[in-house]
């Protein structure tokens, strides 16, 4: 039987529905530490970005309503559990988003829902707000749109146009994948199609080329191998030209403990969020680092490394590729050497163009990092 909140008043709304955005990353969320969401004082999730210009700011993030009628077995806000439900008005969440705003607590807005009666009419209350937003507020800044699977192609052109942001959520690698999660999503029709759809609108010289596209996974949710992920994320980044994908460990506790099969048994939560960090970690080689998909290394049955960081396990993979010459290499080389990040590169180029680098030393200040470049490395 379903909880129901009477008459809630909107304060005890927002601490219920920002709580229960907390499940979706498909923003602000970063794997450094002074990056990881938080929660304010009055109960609401407040989410850290680093903006273009190096600083940092906060996201207002919240449901609009936590009633869904999808039974996604890895959500904890599923149609069959029995938990509160209740929902925001869109000049509620506006006005209370505004007020945030005008105290200058946020930048930005991050809006999603769980779906109430059909997909369209839940986005034509996500995009009501983005309206009330744009054109009677006059608010020019970030707003993030979550855009729901199975949704018209109408509802997604209305969000992409009144959006900085938005974001499907993938959810997992393939049909099959899908069918163990829910019985009620159609992966081709409800999420690669309307993805598909959103690059089109977003793509270089596009109408909405200004807005922004993220996905998320569901990690270990529905049993798939991290060479299923690596694939997907990918072929996104490669073909969707996706801005970002995120990724949200699948917590056992929150939705079916039975959901991810017989690769679930015997792992720890400690090393199920390790996966998430590797997956991540593979994200900032795939784009910061010009990795390709071929390039990450596996374990038999296609999981990365617990122990191996996986550019650290592709420097093994390939001991012919070292040592690199720091005075010689060119930059794709050095981005490849363990231990160096693309700001260090840049230092090194800069640095050897006045004079001979002679030492690890002369690269930067000597810690972890550099200790273990400094193997891969010939002065």
């Amino acid at each position: 039987m379903v909880g129901i909140i009477s008459r809630p008043d909107t304060q005890k709304k927002l601490e219920m529905l920002s709580a229960d955005a907390q499940y979706d990353l498909a923003c602000a969320c970063s794997a450094s530490k002074d990056e990881h969401r938080r929660r304010s004082g009055d109960g609401k999730w407040i989410y850290p970005v680093t903006l273009p210009n190096g600083g940092k700011s906060t996201l207002f993030k919240t449901l609009m309503s936590n009633v869904c009628t999808n039974d996604c077995k890895y959500c904890p806000l599923r149609e069959q559990q029995d938990v509160q439900r209740c929902s925001l008005g869109a000049e509620e969440t506006a006005r209370v988003f505004l007020d945030y705003f005008k105290r200058r607590e946020v930048f930005g807005l991050f809006l999603s829902s769980g779906v109430a009666g059909t997909a369209d009419a839940t986005m034509d209350r996500l995009n009501q707000v983005a309206r009330l937003l744009r054109r009677k507020h006059s608010f020019k800044g970030y707003i993030h749109l979550k855009i729901l699977p199975g949704a018209s192609d109408a509802a997604i052109e209305e969000a992409v146009s009144l959006a900085s942001a938005v974001s499907l959520n993938i959810e997992t690698p393939g049909e099959a994948n899908l069918a163990k999660l829910s019985s009620k999503k159609k992966y081709i029709k409800d999420i690669i199609e309307p993805i598909k759809l959103i690059s089109r609108l977003t793509g270089r010289g596009a109408r909405y080329e200004r807005v922004k596209q993220t996905t998320q996974f569901i990690v270990g949710a529905a049993g798939e191998a991290d060479a299923q992920i690596v694939k997907y994320m990918s072929g996104m980044y490669e073909r969707l030209k996706m801005h970002r994908v995120y990724f949200s460990a699948y917590q056992k506790g929150l939705g079916e403990e039975s959901i991810a099969g017989e690769q679930m048994t015997g792992k720890s939560q400690t090393d199920i969020f390790m996966r998430e960090h590797r997956l991540y970690q593979v994200d900032f080689l795939l784009r910061k680092y010009a990795f390709a998909g071929k390039d990450i290394v596996f374990e038999d049955g296609g999981s990365l490394s617990l122990e191996i960081d996986p550019k650290e396990a592709w420097a093994m993979r390939h001991p012919e590729m070292f040592p690199v010459k720091v005075n010689r290499a060119s930059r794709l080389s050095l981005l490849r050497v363990p231990g160096l990040g693309p700001v260090t590169v840049e230092r090194i180029l800069e640095r050897r163009k006045q004079r001979r680098i002679r030492c690890i030393e002369d690269v930067g200040k000597f810690g972890v990092r550099l200790k273990k470049a400094s193997r891969h490395l010939t002065f």
